[in-house]
């Protein structure tokens, strides 16, 4: 467990050992059907700096940053890394965001995961392939990183309770990395987003 003020988060490195973990990374960056949104900022459009896909029951879409991503169908190989993490968080999971980072220089913008549609304590669980990455927390409304947490190769980062309602988290650019990363994040969407 990691002890934050107003937040329920819990790290399991080597959640799967480096065998599975290795094959997973290798099928799924393989088998997705990578896309790269664009997004707009101050009326100027710009690609997302990763590669990204959406998995999902049928008809569960998923809204963020102005895009709604419809979802693929489940796959053997995620359905079958769904049903491990729903084992592992005892809850049942409808859509996972697949992201790609291809290097150090790919990059997630501070965040929090706290769309309307993912209820009011949102559940998301990360799983961590390939290059180790730093993900970093600030409270809402600040700008001084308060924790951080290397996220392993086969590791499992669990996100609940009121952990999105206080706190933003990012995965910064580094020259330290060259090898890719690819972030699996499971959720539960409680209701379709408004179109």
């Amino acid at each position: 467990m990691i002890d934050l003020p107003h937040a329920d988060l819990d790290y399991l490195p080597q959640w799967v050992g480096a065998e599975v973990a290795d094959r997973w990374l290798r099928d799924l960056m393989m088998q997705t059907p990578w896309s790269q949104p664009q997004i707009k900022l101050y009326g100027r459009s710009f690609s997302v700096p990763r590669l990204v896909a959406w998995y999902g029951d049928a008809g569960v879409g998923y809204r963020y940053s102005g895009l709604v991503h419809e979802p693929l169908p489940w796959t053997p190989l995620l359905s079958e890394i769904r049903e491990r993490v729903e084992t592992q968080v005892g809850q049942r999971l409808s859509g996972v965001l697949l992201n790609l980072y291809r290097d150090g220089q790919d990059a997630m913008g501070w965040h929090s995961d706290d769309e309307p549609e993912l209820g009011p304590e949102p559940l998301v669980v990360s799983l961590n392939l390939g290059a180790t990455r730093r993900f970093d927390f600030r409270r809402k409304g600040a700008s001084r990183i308060e924790h951080s947490i290397a996220l392993e190769h086969g590791s499992l980062l669990v996100m609940s309770g009121p952990t999105q309602h206080y706190w933003q988290h990012q995965i910064a650019r580094t020259r330290k990395v060259s090898e890719p990363r690819l972030n699996l994040t499971f959720r539960q969407i409680i209701r379709e987003p408004a179109l």
